[in-house]
């Protein structure tokens, strides 16, 4: 019975997500970027829109999931989503031993071949940059370093790592368990400890875990936004459902990568149009710290916006309200700068 409703409801989503338009486009494949074939695709109603680039989380979380709920989205942009090495169909393709170098620096390189195809493919001189949770460490550096690539970014669920100094969520999750009687599991934290550039991948991913499990809101989201949408994606079979989950195990190793990352000492000055939308009550990536890079940063046009009722998975638990954010705040300022040089 189970499997019954997920066939009609993986057939459901993807009747809906039928793009025929005359002027549209929906294509996937695998594209050869950085030494192995990457999964590309590239979905929109209307080629005259502006061109998104999304760099999507984890890592090893491809978006390719969210596309039916996002599927309104592509009405007002063409959306290229991209599976990094060590996700979703990538790491499917290859396997744990065809996916590289597996380096944050590689991931970074990667991102600058994907975007040189899109522009080409599309005909587009730069790319809005969409940037979500651990996405956003690639997307900061793109956006810093190339403002000739990309009309603007946008970060939501924004890590600021900022060299390690700010431990306010690590002790809002030490607060929470101890409130919660769960003894067990405020030990291994302690123990792990506030300093996560001393910390073992198998520790980052249990950090992150026990953060999500802990916090009702994002243990809601995670539920019925992220299971959800994997249980029921159009795109994955099971096979390639536990295809998917052993790629985020696999990517697990760039996350203590990032530890060390000091976003400020990077610059926080930007030449294009900077955007953060940020869930109100994210535990995982807290606005707190991630308002107070925004009020440092210089750029062009700059706007801070908070998702009411969200934590982490902010654009995909609420997509109407963050495709509000990119019709209001983002899209009139690309429109209006597309001609202007870089």
């Amino acid at each position: 019975m189970l499997l019954t409703y997920r066939a009609l409801k993986r057939r459901s989503h993807a009747k809906n997500l039928r793009i025929t338009a005359p002027n549209s486009i929906d294509e996937a494949s695998y594209i050869r970027i950085g030494g192995i074939d990457q999964w590309v695709s590239i979905r929109g109603e209307d080629l005259s829109n502006p061109v998104i680039l999304e760099i999507h989380g984890g890592p090893g979380a491809s978006n390719l999931v969210f596309v039916p709920r996002t599927r309104i989205w592509e009405r007002h942009f063409t959306i290229v989503r991209w599976d990094m090495r060590g996700a979703g169909r990538t790491f499917a393709a290859g396997g744990p031993e065809g996916q590289g170098e597996m380096t944050l620096e590689r991931v970074y390189q990667d991102a600058l071949e994907v975007t040189q195809y899109v522009r080409e493919r599309l005909g587009v001189p730069r790319l809005l940059l969409v940037a979500n949770s651990f996405g956003t460490i690639t997307g900061l550096r793109l956006a810093r370093n190339h403002p000739e690539l990309y009309s603007a970014y946008i970060g939501s669920d924004q890590n600021i790592i900022d060299g390690g100094r700010d431990a306010s969520s690590y002790q809002a999750l030490l607060a929470r368990l101890e409130k919660a009687g769960k003894k067990k599991e405020l030990a291994a934290i302690v123990a792990m400890g506030p300093n996560r550039t001393a910390w073992t991948a198998e520790q980052w991913s249990q950090y992150a875990k026990t953060v999500v499990t802990t916090d009702p809101l994002t243990y809601d989201t995670m539920k019925t936004v992220v299971i959800r949408s994997l249980w029921f994606s159009p795109f994955h079979n099971l096979r390639e459902l536990r295809s998917y989950l052993k790629g985020m195990t696999f990517s697990e190793q760039l996350g203590p990568q990032a530890t060390t990352l000091d976003e400020r000492a990077e610059g926080t000055a930007f030449r294009v149009p900077f955007f953060l939308f940020q869930g109100a009550s994210d535990v995982l990536t807290p606005p707190e710290p991630a308002r107070r890079f925004f009020e440092e940063v210089t750029a062009p046009v700059k706007d801070f916006a908070l998702i009411e009722d969200a934590s982490h998975f902010a654009a995909f638990r609420h997509p109407d309200r963050f495709l509000d954010l990119m019709l209001t705040k983002v899209r009139p300022v690309v429109i209006r700068t597309a001609d202007k040089p870089a």
